[in-house]
């Protein structure tokens, strides 16, 4: 699967529904393997398992719970989710 069909997918969160946008860039680690995916970020900032970053929030990839033909679904303690 290529970057280009992964960022027309919407990433949702499977703890509470939420949409976080489509993947804006992909994170690999020295051996070229994905390591985390980059949605836009939000205003108010992210704590727990999403990280801020300036140009958007990095999901580490083991929070992918799976890849689908129109959304990406990630794992994310909604309770950590900053919603301000």
């Amino acid at each position: 699967m290529s970057f280009s069909e992964i960022r027309r997918k919407d990433v949702v969160n499977i703890c509470d529904g939420r949409k976080l946008g489509k993947p804006i860039d992909l994170i690999l680690n020295d051996s070229a393997c994905v390591q985390a995916l980059v949605v836009p970020g939000r205003s108010g900032g992210m704590l727990g398992f999403l990280k801020q970053d300036r140009e958007g929030c990095v999901i580490d990839w083991s929070r992918v719970r799976r890849i689908g033909d129109d959304v990406i679904l990630v794992e994310v303690d909604a309770d950590r989710f900053n919603t301000q």
